[in-house]
């Protein structure tokens, strides 16, 4: 069983800054892409950021410069550090992992549960 346990959300105002922390669990192989996704009411799920297993990191145009991710591979975990929020950020946040697991030849994505991320105008 794997499991990505988000945590970090929040009520924040305009302006101000959220850290989200995805840890992953169970029996890993190798985690490849790790990233974050958001989806706001009446929206698609869209990509935030995503970094690869080389170090390689991808943005939305819309956070370049306002979110950093980054990730600590010896914990599993990845962050996403969100700077002068906008209300237009307000969603629900996912972590994502592609991952393979123990015993198993391919790599699957797995989804958190989400958090919610509210700014306020």
């Amino acid at each position: 069983q794997v499991q990505l346990v988000e945590s970090g959300g929040g009520l924040v105002q305009a302006g101000g800054s959220l850290r989200l922390s995805c840890a992953v669990s169970g029996r890993i192989f190798r985690i490849n892409a790790m990233g974050w996704y958001r989806q706001a009411p009446g929206k698609q799920r869209e990509l935030v950021a995503l970094s690869g297993s080389g170090g390689s990191t991808n943005y939305a145009d819309s956070v370049k410069g306002r979110f950093t991710i980054s990730r600590d591979n010896a914990k599993n975990t990845v962050f996403l550090q969100m700077n002068s929020l906008k209300p237009e950020d307000t969603a629900v946040y996912y972590c994502n992992a592609n991952l393979r697991r123990t015993g198993e030849i391919i790599s699957r994505d797995y989804w958190g549960q989400g958090t919610q991320v509210t700014v306020s105008s």
